[in-house]
């Protein structure tokens, strides 16, 4: 996992695009016209990255499933048997804590969402999510403890070995479908709603999608997201890593 980790993270934006721009310093002397063009597409990107106007209109490409309604809520038990919340990693040994491990925003955005549907609805939970570098506890774990003791739900059942969104289904589906469940509805965030719905759907799940954390909308930023944002950087690399994904998925799957 180690391993892969840090190739991915070379490959992909932001870190390829600094390898661009080692690359055209390092050429600047012997191949200036490549080096050139190692610079800008190296400086270009990560300035298109930095930009929230460039994600917000990325993320309507990725977005595609709608909200769920208010009304709808109580109307889940209807249409699905159970809720799966997607793990999203964890923030390590937050002092604020006692040094325990926690969900990070992005999960306990899920959560809180799977808690309102939960309650709105009587559907039971399941939550997915394996270790962190096989380091206990295991994200489902942690999810749990916080969805019990913050929101309130009592998680019914644990997936506790997935490491990815594939995984997530198809360890879901040993823990459900045995039990006659194959209508869930599907928690996570809106640009990663594609992935898993198919994903899901491949495991022998109908899925009810219920995406949470939309950025292809307007937040009205100021001067219409044409400044550069630090937080934008973070949002282009997830949307890119969910892109490749996405293609990944559909080629080795």
């Amino acid at each position: 996992m180690p391993i892969r980790y840090f190739i991915k993270q070379w490959l992909l934006p932001p870190g390829l695009l600094f390898l661009l721009l080692l690359a055209a310093w390092w050429l600047r002397k012997r191949r200036p016209r490549l080096a050139l063009a190692c610079f800008v597409l190296g400086l270009g990107g990560l300035w298109s990255m930095s930009l929230p106007w460039v994600v917000e209109h990325a993320a309507r490409q990725l977005e595609t499933e709608q909200a769920l309604s208010l009304e709808q809520w109580s109307g889940l038990a209807a249409r699905a048997d159970a809720i799966v919340v997607l793990g999203a990693g964890r923030e390590r040994g937050d002092p604020a804590w006692g040094g325990q491990d926690q969900p990070t925003g992005t999960a306990l955005e899920r959560m809180r969402y799977a808690a309102q549907l939960a309650k709105a609805s009587g559907l039971p939970v399941l939550i997915s999510g394996g270790l962190h570098y096989g380091t206990p506890p295991s994200e489902a774990q942690l999810m749990a403890d916080r969805l019990r003791d913050d929101f309130g739900v009592q998680v019914k059942w644990k997936e506790e070995g997935s490491r990815t969104t594939w995984e997530n289904a198809q360890m879901s589906a040993q823990v459900l479908q045995p039990l006659g469940i194959r209508r869930v509805v599907v928690v996570t965030q809106a640009w990663h709603m594609q992935r898993s719905r198919w994903s899901f759907e491949r495991a022998g799940f109908e899925v009810v999608a219920a995406p949470v954390g939309f950025l292809g909308q307007d937040h009205a930023r100021p001067f219409a997201g044409l400044l550069p944002d630090s937080r934008a950087v973070w949002q282009s690399g997830q949307l890119l890593n969910e892109a490749v994904g996405l293609v990944g998925y559909r080629l080795f799957y």
